[in-house]
This record gives C-alpha cells, structure tokens and sequence, in this order.
C-alpha cells in the first residue's frame, strides 16, 4: 500500500508541476510581449517562486515529502549574494527559488530552451549557462544593483558524492563584482531524481529535504584557491550527515539491499 501511495504521488506530482509549468509558460510567452523587461522580471519571478511554492506545498500535505526551507528566509533581505548551494536533486532550485522570490537563477541552456519552461525562464531573466561567460557581465551588474544570484557551483547534480569537483564560475562572479559567496547545504533521506535516476523508480516515502546555511565566502584575487577551499568545505560539510543523510547514500544502499532481497 505505501509503494502505490507512492507511485500515486510521485506520478501526480510529476503531472501537475509539467501543467504548472505549461499554463504559466505560455502566459509568460504573452506577457513578454506586453511587459517591459524590468517589470517582466519581477512578474515573471514573483509568479515563479509562488508557484514552486504551491507545488512543495502539494506534495508537503501527501505526507510522501517533508520539506524544511526556513533557513533560506534569512536571505531574502540579505542583500547582494551569490548563492551556491550543493546539488543532489532537480527539485533544488524548485525548493530555494520557491522561498527566494527575486533571485536571478544560472539554468541550463536546455531548460530555458524548453517549450513547457522556456518562456518563463526567459521573462524571469534567468541566464543560460552555456552562455554565461557572456552573462559574466549581466550578473555581475544584477549583484552590484543590489540582487542575488542563485549559482549551482558543480554545474550540474552531484554525481560524486559528497559533492562534484566545482566549476570556477561562483568565484568568477564574486571576484568581478565584490559580493561574497554563500553556501548553501541541500541534505536529504534520498536519492530521488539524483543524476541517473529513472522516472520509473519510486522512492521509498516519506522522502525528506532540509537545507541550511553553510560558511560565507570572501571575494578573492585567487580563483582556484576560492574554488579549493568551497570544495573542501561543502565535502567536510556533507559528509557529517548531521540528521538526514546527506545525499542518501546510506539509506540508498539499504534499499537497494532489499530491493534486491
């Protein structure tokens, strides 16, 4: 009974974020048309933040999720910052966009070219990274106007665990625009829709997140010395397992234990 609760679940969650996105996909399309850039902006992620908002808060209320986001309230009126958090899921920047409502987002060229989420993307302003040595200059100007910028330092979902080796972009910024660095600590009890996780497999629920505040760092002259320090303390970080397993590594073996049992 608790696996087809699951499967109800995660299958119903999966449909209704895709028509989420859709329906205010193609509003945004519209209102990209009609809005100026700068008020498109804010419309566009205003209504992005509320609606991962609503979408946490559905699978919240299932009981098959449990979400703690409260930390990241600290930074709402934090000012400038470069938000670096680890990366074990796709629902991470859905959990940290959806309590940050005015926070440019670094997304992959794909999903700001994807039909269901593209527009959206694109009236929010958030900056392609296939492009972002150019979009360097657009974010370094975003931060020093008084924004945030949400910035995934392994560039992609944790595929080395505790945590892949970091791209040079978060200290980039940081070093051309003043503004510091902060980490930002994703632990969860599962390994669900890691790098290589099948649509097809279902969790064992309740499948639990919590996020934290990690360590702030300065802008510095020395990029790889930034990038080596980050990563040697997102590493020590992760790994404590402090509550929730970090990137559910143990709880993962353990199922896989009996799932083969």
């Amino acid at each position: 009974m608790r696996a087809a609760y699951g499967c109800l679940v995660i299958y119903s969650g999966l449909l209704l974020f895709g028509l989420m996105c859709l329906v205010w996909s193609g509003a945004a399309a519209f209102l990209g048309l009609l809005l100026p850039r700068a008020r498109g902006r804010v419309v566009g992620r205003r209504v992005t933040s509320y609606g991962f908002r609503c979408y946490l808060w559905f699978l919240s209320l299932t009981g098959a999720f449990r979400f703690d986001l409260r930390a990241l309230d600290a930074l709402r009126d934090a000012g400038p910052l470069i938000i670096a958090p680890n990366h074990p899921s796709l629902l991470d920047a859905v959990m940290v966009l959806s309590r940050l409502p005015d926070v440019t987002c670094v997304m992959k060229a794909e999903l700001i070219n994807n039909p269901i989420y593209g527009a959206s993307a694109r009236l929010a302003g958030y900056i392609r990274n296939d492009e972002f040595i150019g979009g360097v200059t657009e974010a370094v100007k975003d931060l020093r106007g008084g924004g945030q910028l949400l910035l995934f330092p392994e560039g992609t979902r944790t595929t080395r665990r505790p945590v892949n080796p970091l791209k040079g972009g978060a200290p980039l910024v940081s070093k051309r625009s003043g503004v510091p660095i902060q980490t930002v600590l994703i632990e969860t009890s599962s390994l669900f829709l890691s790098k290589g996780w099948a649509l097809h497999r279902i969790p064992a629920v309740p499948v639990s997140y919590r996020i934290r505040l990690g360590r702030r760092f300065s802008p510095k002259d020395n990029l790889r010395e930034t990038i080596a320090e980050m990563e040697a303390y997102l590493a020590s970080e992760l790994s404590s397992r402090s509550g929730i397993d970090t990137a559910g590594g143990t709880l993962a073996r353990l199922q896989n234990r009996l799932e083969e049992r």
